[in-house]
């Protein structure tokens, strides 16, 4: 394998000569080998989109080369596209409030914008990692990628919480049930979708206050800085696709990410939801009025057992980010790399048990002859 030579405060280091990472991105890998997973999808796509958003609004403003800024954006959309996603190799759990991540992002897209005006990886001519991080924050950049990422995970939860709750709804259809008919099974099926969408709503709610960022660039006359943060947040809104808005208080938003412990509650709390309605629902086929079906040699209730399990898992993780949060120092908290692990692993595997709920269960549930209750 060929290498490069790249250096920075601490010394040189040999970088393979092929790839678009840096030597901060390499350095980082080396030391935080914890989970061993690079960054999601979601958190690169975000990074790429603030870069691409910080690139535009630094050329419309003059602050940066126009060739140089849509190199940049170029590079910043191969990466929207699907490319560079081997390059970001940072581990998720790392120290320095992600500032590494930040940096491997920086990399990647000076990197990329150098090959595309021509240039070599690595030089750092044409395009500096300067340029790609001009007039950012990167604390501001770090949380404001790990909340529209959060977001997106989060809708992606959403979708399959929809699904779980028309199941339901499709199960009383399909047998023909009431809804309305006091403790009857109609009535519990429907009081399961019932608390479904209860969580979908409260959820949905929590997104609200995470769409609130703060976006600064004091290097730039106060003034000017007005006139460029708005710009910013207005191709940020058109690049990301959510409507993201600047904080009326940017220290506020900075020091209590309670906006994040909220939304990972919401996630705790249907969590514990979907394990309660397991153990509903073994308490109605041990009444005799559903039958669920067997889809593991391993036992009857495999399925509700692994949703319980998955449900103290999450409150684990919910516990990790109040801590997490309640731990930051002032404006910065250098614990959002552990937050973003818990919340991320969290939507995954709330999603994925849902899944599992809905096609092994929900919808092969059978029902039995209904007996009046008041009989």
């Amino acid at each position: 394998m060929r290498y490069r030579i790249e250096r920075d405060e601490l010394g040189e280091k040999k970088v393979p000569a092929q790839a678009y990472y840096g030597i901060g991105s390499l350095r980082s890998k080396e030391t935080y080998q914890i989970t061993k997973h690079g960054m999601i999808r979601q958190m690169i796509k975000s990074f790429a989109n603030i870069k691409k958003t910080a690139a535009k609004t630094n050329g419309d403003f003059g602050l940066l080369d126009k060739e140089v800024a849509n190199a940049i954006v170029l590079s910043c959309e191969e990466i929207l596209n699907g490319r560079l996603h081997g390059q970001f190799i940072t581990d998720v759990v790392q120290g320095g409030s992600g500032n590494s991540m930040n940096a491997n992002a920086n990399e990647v897209i000076a990197n990329r914008a150098n090959e595309i005006m021509g240039g070599e990886k690595g030089k750092y001519d044409l395009v500096s990692i300067e340029d790609v991080n001009l007039n950012q924050d990167s604390f501001e950049v770090v949380l404001i990628a790990g909340k529209l990422s959060m977001i997106r995970l989060t809708k992606k939860l959403l979708t399959e919480a929809k699904k779980l709750y028309n199941s339901f709804s499709d199960k009383i259809d399909e047998y023909n049930l009431s809804r309305y008919t006091d403790y009857s099974i109609g009535q519990q099926l429907h009081a399961f979708g019932t608390k479904i969408d209860r969580n979908m709503k409260r959820i949905n709610a929590a997104i609200s206050p995470m769409l609130e960022i703060s976006v600064s660039a004091r290097n730039l006359p106060a003034e000017q800085e007005s006139l460029y943060v708005r710009k910013f947040i207005k191709y940020l809104v058109q690049y990301s696709g959510e409507a993201v808005h600047l904080t009326k208080n940017i220290l506020d938003n900075k020091q209590n990410l309670d906006a994040l412990a909220w939304i990972s509650a919401s996630l705790k709390m249907l969590s514990a939801g979907l394990s309660k309605l397991a153990t509903d629902l073994e308490v109605l086929e041990e009444a005799g009025k559903i039958a669920i079906p067997d889809v593991d040699t391993a036992g009857h209730y495999v399925v509700f057992d692994m949703i319980k399990q998955v449900s103290f898992y999450i409150m684990g993780n919910n516990l990790t980010i109040a801590h997490s949060i309640e731990a930051g120092k002032l404006e910065e908290n250098i614990y959002l790399p552990i937050i973003y692990a818990c919340y991320f692993e969290m939507c995954n595997m709330i999603r994925r048990a849902m899944r599992v709920l809905r096609e092994n269960v929900i919808e092969n549930l059978k029902i039995k002859i209904e007996i009046n209750p008041t009989e």
